[in-house]
C-alpha cells in the first residue's frame, strides 16, 4: 500500500529537494495467519507505482507456499529479480527489501519476540539523533531548529552541507554547535556534494567544533579514494554506506579504507538480511554501524549488535510518518529511543493516518 505525505516546505540538501515523504507498507500473510508487515522503500510518483507493482506481480508469486520462516531462503528466491542488467536495480533491492522486513516481522511474531533479541540482543535503546539543517532558511531559523531538536529528547543532528561554499557551510555548522550546545552531537551530512579539496577545507574550518563525523562528502565518481583521503588528511570520522546496493559494496568502502562508520540501508539495500551481513562485515574491519534514516527499521537492527550508533529520524515537518503512522510509538527521553518491546519490529501503525496518505 502506498503512501504519499506532502510537505509543508521544500526541503533542500547539496543537490538535491524534497517535498513529499513517501513509503509503501508491505504485508505478507503465513497460513497460520500471521500478518507481518513493515514500511519502506522511500520512492515517489512513477517509482513508487514500479516499486508496489514488483512487490506484487513479480515477488508474491516467487514466494507463495514457501516457509515464510525460511527467510534467507526467502531472499535467495527473491534475488533473480536483479539479475537483469537493463531493469532498475537499485528499485529491486528497495522491493526486495520491503518484502524481506515484513518477512522478519512475521517470523518474530510467531515467536512472540521482539527482533532485536531475535538478532542477538545488545541493548533495549539507542541515542536518537535528527537528520536537518536543509537549506532555505535563515541563520536565527537553524538556531530554532536545533533548540526545538532538544525540546523534542533528541541527542543531537546531521546537518545538512554541501550545497554551499565550505565557509558559509561551516558558519552554519557554527550556528547549530552554540544552538545546541557543547554535548549536542554534530554530524555534517554533505550528499557527495563537495570535492576532496573543499571536503578537506570544511574539516579545517570547524575544526574545534566536536564534528562526530563527516557523512559522503565527496562526488560520486572518485568517492572511496576521495573519502579515505579525507579521513587519512583530517582526522575526522567519515561515514557512508547509504549509496551501495549490496554488500559487496560495503565491503569495498572498508577495505579501501574509506570509512569509520558505515550508514548501509536495509530499506535500500534488500533488507535486514543483507544489513546484518554487512553489520558483520563491519565488526570484522573495526567499523561501527549506522543505518541511514528508517527508524522503524534500523532501532532493532542497531540494538541487536555492539558496534550500532544512532537511530536516526526527521523533525516532524520532514517526516510526518514517524511522528503520526507509529500508533505505538515509544516516548523518546534524554536523547534515548526505546526499541519496541512488540513481537517483530513490535509497532502498531495507525489507521487514521494509512487512510490520510493513502496514495
Amino acid at each position: 500500500m502506498p503512501l504519499v505525505a506532502p510537505l509543508g516546505r521544500v526541503f533542500r540538501g547539496s543537490n538535491y529537494q524534497m517535498t513529499k515523504r513517501c513509503t509503501v507498507i508491505t504485508r505478507v500473510l503465513t497460513t497460520e495467519g500471521i500478518v507481518g508487515e513493515s514500511y519502506n522503500g522511500d520512492e515517489e510518483g512513477d517509482a513508487q507505482v514500479r516499486l508496489v507493482r514488483t512487490i506484487t506481480d513479480t515477488l508474491a508469486p516467487l514466494l507463495e507456499g514457501r516457509d515464510a520462516a525460511m527467510v534467507e531462503s526467502c531472499w535467495q528466491a527473491m534475488l533473480p529479480i536483479t539479475y537483469d542488467i537493463l531493469g532498475d536495480r537499485a528499485l529491486a533491492m528497495k522491493a526486495i527489501a520491503c518484502v524481506d522486513s515484513a518477512l522478519w516481522d512475521a517470523f518474530g511474531k510467531s515467536l512472540a519476540a521482539p527482533l532485536f533479541k531475535i538478532w542477538g540482543g545488545f541493548r533495549d535503546e539507542l541515542p536518537i539523533i535528527a537528520i536537518g539543517g536543509y537549506y532555505g532558511i535563515t541563520g536565527e531559523e537553524l538556531a530554532a531548529e536545533m533548540e526545538g531538536y532538544r525540546t523534542l529528547g533528541l541527542a543531537g543532528c546531521k546537518l545538512k552541507v554541501g550545497g554551499a561554499t565550505p565557509e558559509e557551510d561551516a558558519n552554519r555548522f557554527r550556528i547549530a554547535r552554540q544552538a545546541g550546545g557543547d554535548d549536542f552531537v554534530l554530524m555534517a551530512d554533505a550528499n557527495q556534494g563537495y570535492s576532496l579539496e573543499e571536503a578537506k577545507r570544511f574539516c579545517r574550518l570547524v575544526d574545534g567544533l566536536n564534528l562526530r563525523w563527516f557523512e559522503e562528502p565527496c562526488r560520486w565518481y572518485n568517492d572511496r579514494r576521495a573519502m579515505r583521503d579525507v579521513r587519512l588528511a583530517t582526522g575526522v570520522p567519515v561515514a557512508a554506506g547509504q549509496s551501495e546496493l549490496s554488500r559487496a559494496g560495503a565491503r569495498d568502502l572498508m577495505v579501501e579504507g574509506s570509512i569509520d562508520i558505515c550508514n548501509f540501508d536495509a530499506s535500500w539495500g534488500g533488507g535486514p538480511t543483507e544489513w546484518r551481513r554487512v553489520a558483520g562485515t563491519a565488526m570484522a574491519f573495526g567499523v561501527a554501524m549506522a543505518h541511514h534514516e528508517e527508524p522503524q527499521i534500523s532501532a532493532h537492527l542497531l540494538a541487536a549488535i555492539p558496534h550500532g550508533t544512532y537511530v536516526e529520524c526527521f523533525h516532524p515537518e520532514r517526516d510526518p510518518l514517524f511522528w503520526e503512522l507509529i500508533a505505538n510509538r515509544p516516548a523518546i527521553r534524554n536523547g534515548a529511543y526505546p526499541v519496541p518491546q512488540g513481537p517483530g519490529f513490535g509497532l502498531v501503525l495507525d489507521e487514521s493516518t494509512i487512510r490520510r496518505y493513502a496514495a
